[in-house]
Parts: C-alpha cells; sequence; structure tokens
C-alpha cells in the first residue's frame, strides 16, 4: 500500500534540539500499548466510542499496536493525556469544522477510518522529520504526541514562516495542516482535478532534492512550501492545506515572500484549487478557512484534560 509522506526538514545545527521534556503530568495507569490486550473500556475509549466512531466510524487508536506501525523506524507510544487532549483537538478544529461546512453524512464518507496516534517522530538519515503519514484514503498516522503542551496549546495561523522547531510545538503546522492536506490527497484520489494545474510549474518541480528547498524559497518559484515543490499532488494539497489553516496576513505575507512573478503562481494554483472544491464537492473553501481559523482560536480555551467539558 503507497504511503503518502508529509515531512519537515530538521533544523541543522551543533545543538541538539529537545522535542519533549520532563513534565508534571499525573501517569495514568491505562496502558498505551495493544488495544487487544485491555479488555475494560476506560472513560477515554467510551468518549472515542461517542464522539468519533458512532458518527464518523473513525477507529482512533491510542494506545501502541505495532501492526499498525511502520518497524524500520523506533518510535515510543503516545502518552496518555496527550492523547485525550489531541483528541479532543481533532474533534474541534478538524471533524466538526468539515461537519460544520459539508455536513456530517460527506465526513463520514470520505473520512479515513483510522487514526494512529504515535508518541515520537519518525525520522529519516537525511534529516527529514515525518509528521503524518496516509495510507490509501484509509489510514492517518499522526507522530510527535508528545511534544504537545496540555496547558499551553500554540496554534499558530498568523505566520507560515515561523520557527516549527519552537516550543510550545505549532498544533497546527505539527498537526492540522498535516490532516487537511492528508485529507486532500483523499478527496483527489476520489475525484481527480483538472490536468491544467500540472502544468502551471510543469519543468520546475524537484522532486529528488526538495527538501533542500526552504519555505522561503520556495515562494519566488510559486510553490507554497519546499514540499509543495516535490510533485503536482503535493503542490495540489500544500496549497489547500496552506490557505485554509492559515489566516489572510499569513497568507499575504507567503505572497510578498513570492514576489510578484511567485505570487502570480501561487494565486493561479489557489484559483484552481477553489474551483475544484466548489465544482466536485460543493465546498466553498473560503467558508471552510472561516470556520477552521474560529475553532482555532477557540480551541485555545478547551479543557483539555476533562473530557466531560467536551
Amino acid at each position: 500500500m503507497k504511503k503518502i509522506f508529509l515531512f519537515a526538514m530538521l533544523l541543522l545545527s551543533a545543538s541538539t534540539v529537545v522535542l519533549t521534556g520532563c513534565s508534571d503530568d499525573e501517569l495514568s495507569s491505562t496502558s498505551v500499548f495493544d488495544a487487544d490486550s485491555v479488555a475494560t473500556k476506560n472513560e477515554f475509549d467510551i468518549w472515542l466510542a461517542k464522539n468519533y466512531l458512532e458518527p464518523y466510524n473513525i477507529d482512533f487508536q491510542y494506545r501502541y499496536n505495532d501492526r499498525l506501525s511502520d518497524r524500520s523506524y523506533n518510535v515510543v507510544p503516545a502518552e496518555y493525556n496527550r492523547s485525550k487532549a489531541l483528541a479532543i483537538l481533532v474533534k474541534h478544529i478538524w471533524l466538526d469544522a468539515y461537519t460544520e461546512v459539508a455536513g456530517q453524512n460527506f465526513l463520514k464518507s470520505y473520512c479515513p477510518r483510522q487514526m494512529q496516534l504515535i508518541g515520537s517522530y519518525e525520522y529519516n538519515s537525511n534529516g527529514e522529520r515525518i509528521l503524518g503519514t496516509a495510507e490509501g484514503g484509509l489510514k492517518i498516522m499522526l507522530y510527535g504526541v508528545n511534544a504537545l503542551d496540555i496547558d499551553n496549546p500554540r496554534i499558530v495561523v498568523d505566520d507560515w514562516y515561523s520557527d516549527h522547531n519552537a516550543t510550545p510545538i505549532d498544533l497546527n503546522y505539527g498537526f492540522f495542516h498535516t490532516m487537511h492536506h492528508e485529507f486532500c490527497h483523499i478527496l483527489t484520489q476520489q475525484k481527480n482535478y483538472s490536468t491544467d494545474f500540472q502544468t502551471i510549474s510543469a519543468g520546475s518541480y524537484h522532486s529528488s532534492d526538495w527538501i533542500n528547498i526552504d519555505d522561503t524559497k520556495a515562494a519566488p518559484m510559486g510553490f507554497v512550501s519546499g514540499y509543495a515543490s516535490s510533485e503536482y499532488n503535493e503542490d495540489f494539497a500544500e496549497t489547500f492545506a496552506t490557505y485554509v489553516t492559515m489566516s489572510d496576513k499569513a497568507w499575504n505575507g507567503i505572497l510578498e515572500k513570492a514576489g510578484t512573478s511567485g505570487a502570480e503562481i501561487i494565486t493561479k494554483k489557489l484559483t484552481m484549487v477553489k474551483e475544484y472544491f466548489r465544482d466536485s464537492w460543493n465546498i466553498d473553501i473560503d467558508s471552510l478557512r472561516q470556520v477552521v481559523l474560529r475553532r482555532s482560536g477557540e480551541a485555545l480555551q478547551l479543557n483539555l484534560r476533562d473530557l466531560s467539558k467536551n
């Protein structure tokens, strides 16, 4: 099964970037390993059944299951309390946003059937840090859950070029941009977009060395990110995910960085993305964007430790 990867470039320096640290969180008695060995459902399992499985048919896996993981990487399980916090955030910012704009049936029909949380990141030998993967539209893996600061959630919407290694981690870049990107792939696999999109930057893609292209350098070339320059499918998904998660201030910042020529190319791509979602899915992505941004602001006030409050 083919995997679609979304990578973030690690900053290479003499110092070590600390992604997780000590925490005052109380240890949970709930096992974080294979759910098959857990007979009794806890409050989180019951909450997930009510908020994920029943309305959307999504199997939300927070316990570590090596059958669902790539064994070629060394990873650790997602911590219980951080898994709860992320499940609350994903529901409010991602699931409920699409439901509000397109309806529950749309999301239930096309959303991935399984989500798996991993506590650490996966790393490749060339310095690539894997934020998330998707498999055939059926499963989304989210990494780095243990870097989430439950009491100080940070969601950056006004600056696409902010430091992605800063702490607390940017949940937008680390999780929600990734999820919009992967969901876009799922939708375009169901209904393809115009082949005219492929011609906009034909000959300018960097299939083998995109990781060496910084986001700020990608903009003048007509790409919203270095990863968008890898190939046209990733370009389409990156344009969509970046636009719906970033404010006008951030988007205009990208266009300013792009210059006249680059901005013209990016704007042309965005127009085609908007037309695709309107004509194929009856979704106005400007409306979706407003909802996503509003819910991102609301998320900072959520009680991420108490399931009964959500």
